[in-house]
């Protein structure tokens, strides 16, 4: 019997149909001076060949191997735009996973397509708190009993669980994903899905009882649950997440995130591999006879170009300066060396199916150039010091939303659209159809318009916030964080609940004015945020919805960019005023 069980480990997450490599930025400090470097990471075939080398190593010294994919395949680009999952399954399977968890988005359009996906799929799928017990069972799409899907068990209130082979024992695989999913996706009405804490508990309770203690929880949850998930229950060996797109290890020589690889809460490590298969993330794990973790080793790593390009920061101030060959080369040298930094291998038959069978249909929307972008425009959810008054791109998105519903509905006074809608940051450069719909707003969600009264504009800009940062309510992620035009609003998140809205006005005619919680008020947003989705709620007491049927999201973002792209330039007025709780 060996004294420590050792699992070599292989984990992406959030990889949303980035299946070339992405374009990254990186800040680094060479001899006293600041640079910029920008390359491009990762991709399915670099993540393949490194997936291939750590599965022949792990094989060569003699030790077991997981690659496990912690959810959310699904949207993101132009490639899941055109081929609907098609060509997530046939790259996935390229890449051999032994298990994925379902992510939100892998739902969010109900079942029909993730039962497309399972139907494609060479590895399980797992949802062991997705009850499907009160399935109809003549409907289309039905997904009880699928051979690859390892959904909740009703009878035992357990997760059906993967068990694989692990040294004298086995290993058991969990999917725990979002138990709060019909806030955050559109599951279809007859599909439920359990608490994530109670499902885990039972299913650690069930495996102990039969003599398994090596327990991988593969999870959707994001980082802040799967804290609680690890304080709450006893028994897990690993949890390996997803949901949040948190980049763990320290990169702040990097200009990234400073955090360690492997949290580790009630003797259990928390690893994540931040998102759109930027990094790749690889560990050694030591476990005991009793699953406990003993000890591990692990990082995430970028797999960059050789080809960097290198910028003195700050930027505009040194845009005239002339950076030297030397320069550059010392910049690119200290990137690559890198601890956390792998290089460009790539498998070639993964790098030859995406060129030969995918990349030809989204060729030609790249070339539909709409707009130049002057300079870059960062995305970011939340408010931060950098950026006070959070997204830039976000407002943007708004405008248009608020200029293409005014064309048919002249009394339109707002419109309010949730972050995570956007995807990705602007860069600099030409703007694309192509860029717009595959990387910025992926989603092809309609345009509601509706008819509120003022003080629920109140209830749902601080139920959506306190969602986004879990101010006294436990939400599904930063993406709830409310955006607006044509109305600014100012939150303390310090007060008490109810009372964190402290002001919103209206623009009318050249000035804010403070809004009237009895008036009525017509607004657009997507329909999704419609719905009352992840702290909107109190939408769903508007007056009347009504969509627009002839109006998409990115459809009125691509006519917006195409007849005033010239304006983006310009800032937008800020309409978020926001103070932490923390």
């Amino acid at each position: 019997m060996p004294k420590n069980y050792t699992l070599s480990l292989a984990h992406i997450n959030d990889t949303h149909s980035n299946f070339e490599p992405s374009k990254i930025k990186f800040n680094l400090s060479v001899d006293g001076q600041e640079y910029q470097a920008e390359t491009k990471t990762g991709g399915y075939a670099r993540l393949c060949y490194q997936i291939e080398t750590a599965r022949k190593k792990a094989h060569d010294d003699q030790q077991a191997f997981l690659f496990l994919h912690g959810g959310d395949s699904f949207q993101g680009t132009l490639y899941f735009r055109e081929f609907k999952g098609a060509a997530n399954a046939h790259l996935l399977n390229m890449l051999n996973p032994d298990a994925m968890v379902l992510g939100n988005h892998e739902i969010d359009a109900g079942n029909s397509p993730v039962l497309a996906f399972l139907n494609r799929i060479e590895f399980p799928l797992l949802a062991g708190n997705m009850d499907l017990s009160q399935e109809v069972t003549d409907k289309e799409g039905r997904l009880k009993d699928h051979p690859m899907l390892l959904d909740y068990d009703p009878q035992l209130k357990c997760a059906k669980v993967l068990l694989k082979p692990f040294y004298d024992k086995k290993i058991a695989i969990v999917g725990i994903t979002l138990d709060q999913m019909p806030l955050i996706a559109r599951p279809d009405p007859d599909t439920h899905f359990i608490n994530a804490i109670d499902t885990t508990v039972n299913t650690v309770t069930m495996l102990k009882q039969q003599g398994i203690d090596h327990i991988v929880i593969l999870s959707h949850l994001g980082l802040d649950q799967d804290r609680e998930l690890a304080e709450k229950v006893d028994g897990i060996s690993v949890i390996v997440g997803g949901h949040s797109h948190t980049l763990q290890g320290n990169f702040s020589d990097l200009g990234l995130s400073h955090t360690e690889y492997a949290e580790v809460i009630n003797h259990t490590p928390i690893i994540h591999a931040s998102k759109y298969a930027e990094v790749l993330g690889l560990a050694e794990i030591e476990f005991d006879v009793q699953g406990k973790c003993t000890a591990i080793n692990g990082d995430n790593y970028f797999m960059l170009d050789e080809q960097v390009e290198v910028s003195l920061i700050p930027i505009e101030a040194n845009a005239a300066k002339q950076i030297t060959p030397e320069q550059i080369a010392k910049v690119t040298k200290q990137l690559q060396s890198h601890s956390g930094v792998l290089g460009d291998e790539a498998n070639q038959a993964v790098h030859d199916t995406i060129m030969r069978d995918y990349r030809p249909a989204l060729n030609a929307l790249e070339e539909q150039v709409l707009a130049h972008i002057p300079r870059d425009l960062i995305h970011t959810r939340l408010p931060s010091k950098h950026f006070p008054h959070g997204s830039e791109i976000a407002p943007w998105v708004c405008r248009s939303m608020y200029k293409a519903t005014k064309l048919s509905e002249p009394e339109l006074d707002f419109a309010l659209h949730n972050a995570g809608g956007v995807r990705q940051s602007l860069n600099k450069g030409n703007l694309s159809v192509a860029d717009v719909l595959g990387r910025i707003l992926p989603f092809e969600l309609p345009l509601v318009k509706y008819q509120i009264q003022g003080q629920y504009l109140y209830q749902v800009l601080e139920s959506s916030i306190n969602a986004a940062t879990n101010n006294g309510v436990t939400g599904t992620g930063a993406g709830s964080f409310p955006y607006t035009y044509g109305i600014r609003y100012f939150y303390d998140g310090k007060l008490e609940k109810n009372q964190r809205i402290t002001l919103i006005e209206e623009y009318r005619q050249g000035q804010w004015s403070e809004i009237d919680k009895d008036k009525l008020y017509i607004g657009v947003s997507s329909a999704y945020t419609a719905a009352g989705k992840e702290g909107y709620d109190a939408l769903l007491k508007a007056h009347w919805q009504q969509d627009l049927h002839t109006m998409t999201l990115p459809e009125a973002f691509v006519d917006f960019v195409s007849q005033h792209g010239n304006l983006i330039e310009n800032p937008l007025q800020p309409n978020v005023y926001y103070i932490s709780h923390r």
